[in-house]
């Protein structure tokens, strides 16, 4: 459950942020969450242009999966509750995320996830747009043949928690390292902070949810 995985967000995010400041744009962690965070790498690409005047350099992208991969074999562990939360599910679940296959599997594998969503990965490589658009949740809804009214998401992104409300899923903000208040304001329907209660709460969910599908 990509969403679950926040611990690797912070640590990729210090990693991108490092290579940025090498460049000559600094900016915080902080800046990293409020800027860059639910973004495809493509689109990061973009706003990097924009900011320094020029793009990064060619090889910047393969040296930051280089870096990344050494800091997540070094530092990753999942979210607390995450395995007891999906032991708990009754609901069939994946993951739809801006992540392309590659990082979804580093991550997945490094915190022992991975045998459980084998097969259930979706990503925003596989669809014309990337959130706040749809795309990749209406994909997943598309591909398991649920209506994505009848779809749960859980995410931690203002941009995730929009292309969520945008499929018409009904959205669960996981406020693990956002502030929850960005969840709420960008139309998270209910907002938690505790892995653990997941489950209780898709079953307490006012409406019929047939497929959650978490994300990154």
């Amino acid at each position: 459950m990509m969403v679950c995985l926040l611990i690797a967000e912070r640590i990729t995010n210090r990693v991108f942020a490092d290579m940025l400041n090498e460049l000559g744009l600094l900016v915080t962690l902080d800046d990293m969450f409020e800027q860059f965070v639910g973004h495809s790498m493509a689109d990061c690409l973009k706003l990097i242009e924009r900011r320094l005047g020029n793009p990064p350099p060619p090889d910047f992208v393969q040296h930051y999966q280089r870096r990344t991969r050494i800091a997540l074999e070094t530092h990753l562990q999942a979210v607390p509750g995450v395995e007891e939360a999906l032991d708990a599910l009754e609901l069939p679940y994946c993951v739809a995320s801006s992540g392309d296959h590659q990082k979804m599997r580093t991550t997945l594998s490094l915190t022992k996830l991975w045998p459980r969503f084998e097969g259930r990965i979706f990503s925003v490589t596989e669809v014309p747009r990337g959130k706040p658009f749809p795309d990749v949740f209406l994909l997943a809804a598309d591909r398991f043949g649920v209506n994505p009214t009848a779809c749960a998401v859980i995410e931690d992104t203002p941009l995730g928690v929009a292309a969520g409300v945008a499929a018409g899923m009904q959205v669960f903000g996981y406020a693990g390292s956002m502030p929850a208040w960005r969840l709420q304001e960008a139309g998270a329907h209910l907002i938690f902070d505790d892995m653990r209660l997941l489950p209780s709460l898709l079953q307490s969910s006012p409406k019929d949810n047939s497929t959650a599908l978490p994300n990154p």
